[in-house]
């Protein structure tokens, strides 16, 4: 018992030869009607003839059957008296076993944009996410005999039947994978922060830092449960990302917060170095000497114009440094 996919391996004959002899076929049996009308009535010949004629029309309405046309990313799963035969995913116009029940799949990618949902982040935060995925089927035999397509289209006779459309199967597919992908996301948000909570957790991953590395890692976890499907996950991207309304003024004032924090920090340590790269070419080319009262004096001062986030008003001091 056949239990993955496997290439067609049976009796596949072109279609555009099998066409003809068909035509060929059916124009021999109008013939040998029209032939048989000539013949006296009730006549013994006549009556064998006209049986053969009808058993010959049965046979060619039976041939017509076994056609069927592949078109690039798509596939037939051909399936005899409930067992599974193969695959056929060669292009092309073919003829097979009209026995066969062929069943059609296609294997082109399709995006599904899974709308943002409310899920909370390792910290605790609540959080909106959502993501874009890339899908198709893989696996034939998994797609076709794995999933349920009737219940996840409907519970109806109606809906029920009409899982033989393929626009129904993707849909029912596309079901599958939204249901799952919601799945993958909301572990992946739970698993990392929003962001970096303080300075000290910078080297830590999170779901906005992470990029590239957090699109993969829910790539991987949407493909493990995907698999059961024979759907495979081309691509998963998370397209949308930001705090719940309900905590997002106090997220966004603590975001500018560590903002101020990390200028002033760039500022100070910038002063600091503009300070002593002065008091070293001032030494350096002894311009003036200055004790540590002055240096105290002048460092304070300068400090206070790189530092202020206005333009500082100057004082001309018209007297000695003392005064």
């Amino acid at each position: 018992m056949k239990t993955k996919e496997e290439i067609f391996e049976g009796v596949k004959l072109p279609g555009i030869p099998m066409l003809i002899f068909n035509i060929v076929f059916l124009l021999a049996i109008i013939g040998m009607f029209i032939y048989n009308l000539t013949l006296p009535e009730d006549c013994l010949l006549q009556n064998v003839l006209m049986s053969i004629d009808m058993v010959l029309f049965f046979i060619s309405c039976f041939l017509w059957n076994g056609f069927m046309r592949i078109e690039p990313n798509e596939a037939r799963v051909l399936i005899f008296f409930g067992k599974y035969e193969g695959t056929v995913k060669e292009n092309g116009y073919f003829w097979v076993n009209p026995l066969f029940v062929k069943k059609k799949l296609t294997l082109r990618a399709r995006n599904l944009d899974v709308e943002p949902i409310k899920v909370n982040d390792k910290s605790g935060n609540p959080i909106l996410i959502g993501l874009v995925v890339v899908w198709r089927v893989a696996d034939t035999y998994k797609a076709s005999f794995e999933v349920d397509n009737a219940s996840m289209v409907g519970t109806t006779a109606q809906d029920k039947k009409s899982t033989d459309n393929v626009s129904e199967k993707m849909k029912a597919y596309q079901n599958f994978v939204m249901v799952q992908s919601n799945a993958a996301l909301r572990n992946v948000a739970g698993s990392y922060a929003y962001d970096h909570a303080g300075m000290d957790k910078m080297k830590e991953l999170t779901l906005r830092s992470g990029g590239e590395e957090v699109n993969q890692i829910l790539e991987k976890q949407l493909n493990e449960r995907l698999a059961i499907s024979g759907i495979e996950a081309v691509e998963a991207r998370i397209n949308y990302l930001a705090y719940a309304p309900e905590i997002a003024a106090v997220m966004l004032r603590r975001q500018q917060a560590d903002a101020i924090i990390s200028a002033r920090e760039k500022i100070v340590e910038g002063a600091v170095g503009m300070v002593k790269m002065a008091l070293d070419k001032l030494s350096a080319e002894n311009i003036i000497e200055l004790d540590d009262d002055k240096k105290a004096a002048m460092v304070s001062n300068l400090l206070v114009v790189l530092c202020s986030e206005e333009a500082t008003q100057p004082v001309v001091n018209t007297g000695t440094l003392y005064n």
